[in-house]
């Protein structure tokens, strides 16, 4: 029987065998290549194709902001860098490409922090690393140790509140304090307990919702150097913790503006996201290592407070704070710390000017927490979305050699420096300060001459 009988004998899918075995394996490896591109494009949600066919012209800012309120409209009318686009890195266009090239490489200036040990009145030991705009003109880059941080003057201090387990030589910290301190603010990023190479003095550890530090520290700041005018950063947890701060005291706070950069804003929310995908849950798995380091770092504190063996078999952040925050802040269930501990609740009291900046594509702060409403309502919030970012990376230019979110909070603190409507604010919390000052020392008068020791008096701690 010769060959071509056999092929006309041949079964449909030996003649589609035999068929694809005349292409060329090179075809294949192509398709094999093309599919996996395909699919790592898609996975790691890159945006390439789009921004090349709108010539990478950027995307539009969203404000949202109540449109009645003349504070706002007249910061905005003189922020040109919120009123106008961000144009991605091409080379970085994607959510994960932005938040892992910021961990990773950062592109961080070199910076010389001057530390200060701030003591908290349990015993617990926070490290303040200040920058000036003398340290960046000197262009050293490593931190030394300083108790004599800046001199007392009027020159305005940004606090920066870093995030989850992050602390003063992050990339973003040192871009943010590198581009403040060039452009003539003093900057101090206050690390939280356990970072920043300190070790932990006392048995009282921060978490997402603990302001009490913060708290602390800006009336340290305010009566070190009363003059100057205090503004406030937060980023992730760091501006949730903010913003929950703000909230907190109302008007009963000395910051005359602040900012909240990728805030997660509801934590439970947040919590869901991060265990949605197979994608986040990388993410969550980057950050319980990071958690269990720092765990690592203060086991001699924490095996006696919380549950040891759970925190080292910890899989993912909730676990974490199963076995070791929700223990450590006494909350009954890890739900219940989330709850209580989100900034959403507090959003509608803050009542210094806020600039609230989130990318929607956030892979780890979703735009589902974000708080539309509250936020519209509120005279003094600003929110800046964007379509593209990435978490607290915002990169742009061809070099990626800096993030958009830091010109613009730079932009924004500038204009609200020199804003009248500000400066009045500023008077009427001096007099709210002295006053409330006034009423402490007559409180105290009062206690002492009933008890007849008015000579004790000069021992007040003012």
């Amino acid at each position: 029987m010769d060959s071509g009988m056999l092929a006309a004998n041949a079964s449909p899918y030996d003649r589609l065998v035999q068929a694809l075995a005349l292409i060329p394996i090179s075809y294949y490896l192509f398709a094999a290549l093309f599919i996996f591109l395909a699919f790592l494009y898609t996975f790691l949600e890159i945006h390439f194709l789009h921004d090349l066919l709108t010539l990478f012209r950027g995307y539009p800012v969203t404000l949202t902001y109540n449109s009645s309120s003349h504070l706002c409209q007249s910061l905005l009318s003189n922020c040109n860098i919120l009123r106008g686009r961000y144009s991605v890195t091409p080379w970085l266009s994607g959510p994960h490409l932005q938040t892992v090239f910021l961990s990773v490489f950062g592109r961080a200036p070199p910076v010389t922090y001057r530390r200060h040990l701030f003591l908290t009145s349990d015993g617990g030991t926070i490290a303040l690393d200040w920058l000036t705009y003398s340290d960046v003109t000197e262009g050293r880059s490593r931190v030394i140790d300083d108790s004599a941080a800046i001199k007392r003057d009027k020159t305005p201090i940004m606090i920066v509140i870093p995030g989850l387990t992050s602390d003063s030589s992050s990339a973003y910290a040192k871009h943010l304090a590198f581009n403040m301190a060039r452009n003539g603010w003093n900057v101090v990023v206050s690390n939280h307990r356990g970072l920043g190479g300190v070790s932990l003095t006392s048995d009282c550890f921060y978490n997402a919702g603990y302001t009490e530090d913060l708290r602390k520290l800006i009336d340290h700041i305010h009566c070190e150097y009363p003059e100057a005018p205090l503004f406030a950063v937060g980023a992730s947890i760091g501006a949730n913790i903010l913003v929950k701060y703000l909230g907190e005291d109302g008007t009963n706070t000395p910051l005359v503006g602040a900012a909240a950069i990728c805030s997660p804003w509801d934590l439970l929310i947040c919590d869901r996201f991060i265990n949605r995908k197979p994608v986040q849950k990388m993410y969550d798995r980057a950050l319980t290592v990071g958690l269990k380091g720092y765990a690592q770092l203060h086991q001699s504190i924490l095996s006696r407070l919380a549950d040891w063996e759970g925190i080292t078999k910890s899989r993912s952040v909730r676990d974490f704070d199963k076995h070791a925050t929700r223990i450590l802040g006494k909350f009954e269930t890890v739900d219940t710390f989330y709850r209580r501990s989100s900034s959403v609740n507090h959003v509608s009291n803050v009542s210094v000017p806020l600039l609230c900046i989130s990318a929607l594509d956030d892979p780890l702060c979703t735009r589902e927490a974000i708080p539309w409403d509250e936020c519209r309502v509120n005279e003094n919030i600003i929110l800046a979305t964007t379509p593209r970012g990435g978490h607290l990376a915002f990169y742009e230019g061809i070099t990626a050699s800096s993030l958009w979110w830091v010109r613009a909070v730079d932009e924004f603190f500038g204009v609200l420096r020199t804003s009248p409507l500000i400066k009045e604010r500023q008077k009427n919390f001096l007099l709210f300060y002295c006053r409330s000052k006034a009423a402490v020392w007559q409180s105290h008068c009062n206690l002492q001459l009933m008890k007849g020791h008015i000579w004790m008096l000069w021992k007040i701690d003012w």
